[in-house]
């Protein structure tokens, strides 16, 4: 059975950052491209970071782009997403998931699915 599981999120300042982790069990991780997704109150769930499962290739929503960094350590079958300069904009669930190929999961075309940690920023 496929998990995996988010964690690090919480409640912080605006210009704060936070470190979301993601665990995997049940798959060959090394073989899977990683993706970190969030959902907001009222809006569709949207595409946030990718990396490749070699980690060689990363891609970022522009929302994003030069304050989040995308991650991963093969060794403990972790994905991480680093959050800085955090925005009341990035309030929402964060949601971590595996699909075959990274292009795939910009596409939201995921294979699996983590059940979300919340990410609360206050300005």
């Amino acid at each position: 059975q496929v998990q995996l599981v988010e964690s690090g999120g919480g409640l912080v300042q605006a210009g704060e950052s936070l470190r979301l982790s993601c665990a995997a069990s049940g798959l060959t991780f090394s073989r899977y491209a990683m993706g970190w997704f969030r959902q907001a109150p009222g809006k569709e769930r949207e595409f946030v970071a990718a990396i490749s499962w070699s980690g060689s290739r990363t891609n970022y929503a522009d929302s994003v782009k030069g304050r989040f960094t995308i991650s991963r350590d093969d060794a403990k079958n972790t994905v991480y997403l680093q959050m800085n300069s955090l925005k009341p904009d990035d309030t929402a669930v964060y949601y971590c998931a595996a699909g075959p190929l990274i292009a795939a999961v910009v596409a939201l075309n995921v294979d699996y699915w983590g059940q979300g940690t919340q990410v609360t920023v206050s300005s």
